[in-house]
Parts: C-alpha cells; sequence; structure tokens
C-alpha cells in the first residue's frame, strides 16, 4: 500500500529514488493511490502543455484491476511504476463510484481511451511526431486516415515480450530513437506500465508516454466503445462483459471485483490506505 506521505511522483528521474517536484495539479490519495483531480480534458490538456522536448514523464490511468492489483498483489514492479508516474488519472467508473458512496469524494472521471479521444482531436497536430508501441499495423495506418498523423513511429513486440530482456530493451531503444511528444503504451497491463518505468530508468527521452491499454483501438474504430449513455451511467464494463463474456469474464470478477472489498476495508481504516479519516455521514452532507 502507498505510503500517505509520499510526495507527488512522476517525471524524468533517471532511476533515481528522489521523487520529482509536484506538477502542477491537486491529487487526492484514494485506496493507496495518489490520484489527479482531472477530468479527461483537463488532463489531455495538461499533457499536451508540456513543450515537446521536455525531460520524458509518463500517465498511468487506474481503473479496478489496477487497484486490485496494487493492493492485493505483491508486484513491486507495478507499484513502482505507479509510484513514479507523473499523472494518475482515475479511469474505472466503479472506483470512482466507491469513492463517492463510502468517502464522500467526487473525484473526476478522467478515462485513458477519452484522454487519448481529446488528445488526438485537439492537441495533436499533423506533424506532431506520434511514437506507438503496440497494436496491429491497421492503427497508425487508421490514425494517418482519420487524424491525417503524417509521422507515426510504430513498434508491436511480440507476445510476452514483457519477460524478454533483449525486447523491453527493443522498445526502449525505438522509443529513444523516435523522439515523441506523445508515446502511446498500447500492450495492455501491467505490461504497459513496465515499459513506460524502463523508459524513464533508461533516460534521455523526451516526451509523454501514456499507458492507455486499447484506446487507440478505440480511437481509430476498431473496436466500438459503448454508447455514450451506457459509459456515463458508469456501465462500460457490463457493455463488454455482454459483448465478450469469454474474454472479459475474467476482468471483471477476478481482477477487478475484488476493488469492493478492498474499498469496504479501506472505509474501516482509512489511514492504512493513506486517506484521512471519513465523516461519520460518509460524506453525504459534501455531496448534497
Amino acid at each position: 500500500m502507498a505510503d500517505a506521505s509520499r510526495g507527488q511522483a512522476g517525471g524524468q528521474d533517471g532511476g533515481n529514488e528522489a521523487f520529482p517536484p509536484p506538477a502542477g495539479f491537486e491529487e487526492v490519495t484514494y485506496l493507496g493511490v495518489r490520484v489527479a483531480r482531472l477530468d479527461a480534458a483537463s488532463a489531455a490538456a495538461c499533457t499536451a502543455a508540456r513543450p515537446a522536448d521536455a525531460p520524458y514523464v509518463y500517465v498511468v490511468t487506474p481503473n479496478a484491476a489496477h487497484f486490485t492489483l496494487l493492493n492485493l498483489s505483491d508486484d513491486a514492479r507495478f507499484r513502482d511504476a505507479y509510484d513514479h508516474a507523473w499523472m494518475r488519472l482515475l479511469d474505472g467508473q466503479v472506483p470512482r463510484a466507491l469513492a463517492r458512496l463510502l468517502f464522500g469524494l467526487d473525484l473526476p472521471h478522467a478515462a485513458g481511451s477519452d484522454v487519448a479521444l481529446l488528445l488526438l482531436e485537439r492537441h495533436i497536430g499533423p506533424d506532431d511526431p506520434v511514437t506507438l508501441i503496440g497494436g496491429s499495423p491497421e492503427v497508425p495506418r487508421r490514425l494517418a486516415e482519420r487524424f491525417g498523423l503524417r509521422h507515426i513511429a510504430h513498434h508491436n513486440p511480440p507476445m510476452g515480450f514483457i519477460n524478454r530482456p533483449d525486447e523491453v530493451a527493443a522498445c526502449v531503444d525505438f522509443v529513444l530513437a523516435n523522439p515523441a511528444r506523445f508515446v502511446f503504451f498500447g500492450v495492455g497491463t501491467p505490461q504497459g506500465e513496465y515499459l513506460a518505468r524502463e523508459v524513464a530508468l533508461r533516460g534521455g527521452a523526451t516526451g509523454c508516454g501514456l499507458c492507455v491499454g486499447g484506446a487507440l483501438n478505440f480511437a481509430t474504430g476498431i473496436t466500438q466503445r459503448a454508447p455514450a449513455f451506457v459509459r456515463k451511467a458508469g456501465l462500460e464494463w457490463a457493455h463488454r462483459l455482454v459483448r465478450n463474456p469469454a474474454g472479459h469474464a475474467r476482468r471483471v470478477f477476478v481482477d477487478s471485483l475484488p476493488v469492493v472489498w478492498i474499498a469496504l476495508k479501506a472505509r474501516l481504516n482509512p489511514a492504512a490506505y493513506g486517506m484521512g479519516r471519513v465523516p461519520a455521514d460518509g460524506g453525504a452532507k459534501d455531496r448534497a
């Protein structure tokens, strides 16, 4: 679990353990994770405001499965990647609902898919270099077609690459050889977070890494997202489960569902999760 005394994490640290200065946006600790109080539009704008040649930082997007992994596993590598992220955006609607219900925390929602789409629609210009790690060749083709991007560098590592040091090094080398304002890590969790951290540890990179999973598949139409009203209701997970029960059942019931238990435990002992005392009314007055 995260230490409540930790400072804001993230940024180019060259592998040093010292945490960099605050990033200029408010954060709150929730279930042991420092989360930025930014919605998708604000997060995209904040990310795009960084100079193109600024030292490399990366963004992670905690959802229910991430909170479960961070709190119930002994994956020190994943925790390290999270601790050193520049920005942590609340992706999951279920954790957001639990934050409001149990702790009176009204946290902005910033799904990685929404942030990626807003960057493409509002902030990334045709001549901005973009680097992609992961995804099929169809992804860069559709990005060029739909958003007019002219400078896309794409590397798709093989399955199981994260357990092969040579393949991990090849990914890092590719990022360094193709400097870009935005580096999209589309290799899933926890591989994307591991890799984003490896780039920071190597040093010398610029731009912003975005651990947004399959966000570019949604942005390009390769994969269809749930209708807007379903997303607004916080039921996108149910939509995906119905459309692909075999492929999504484990993610919902094994990887994500334990977040409910984690939140209930945190409600009883918030200090153990780096959180302040919860009002007796559960924050109902603040929500009114």
